[in-house]
């Protein structure tokens, strides 16, 4: 399995805003901290924003806070959210053309691969990557004062 750059930057910014507290955070500050492209950060901050995941704060005093609490944003669902294809095969996805699909044992081997990730990943939340053994190293890492 291979989550796309937009799922990674949209841990990474959750991860970032999470560490700020209530602190806002913005988009300038996300970028240089991880070396991304402000504008793939615009994308990404937009759709979490509209998903609930952040509030984006507009105006001189604004910034991004968390949409809800550390416990409550899911990894899991948050990779689903944001990944566009989770076909790890042709026939899982909308669009199979397969002629073997009928006869193969890879699409059932692949949905239970499938599933088995994402159980994994719905055992964990934002939380979960935020312990206090992390906390100091990644405040430091991401120059978060």
């Amino acid at each position: 399995m291979h989550i796309t750059r937009y799922t990674d930057y949209s841990l990474r910014v959750l991860l970032f805003v999470a560490l700020k507290g209530e602190e806002r955070s913005t988009i300038r500050e996300i970028s240089e901290s991880y070396d991304i492209s402000r504008n793939h950060l615009m994308k990404v901050v937009q759709e979490l924003n509209h998903k609930g995941y952040l509030e984006a704060i507009r105006g001189k005093q604004g910034g991004l806070l968390l949409g809800r609490a550390p416990e409550d944003i899911n990894i899991g669902a948050l990779v689903r959210d944001t990944e566009q294809d989770l076909a790890l095969v042709e026939c899982l996805g909308t669009q199979n053309k397969c002629v073997i699909t009928g006869a193969c044992r890879l699409k059932p081997m692949f949905a239970e691969a499938l599933e088995a990730f994402f159980r994994v990943l719905d055992g964990y939340t934002l939380a979960d990557l935020l312990t206090d053994a992390q906390r100091p190293q990644l405040l430091r890492l991401l120059t978060i004062s």
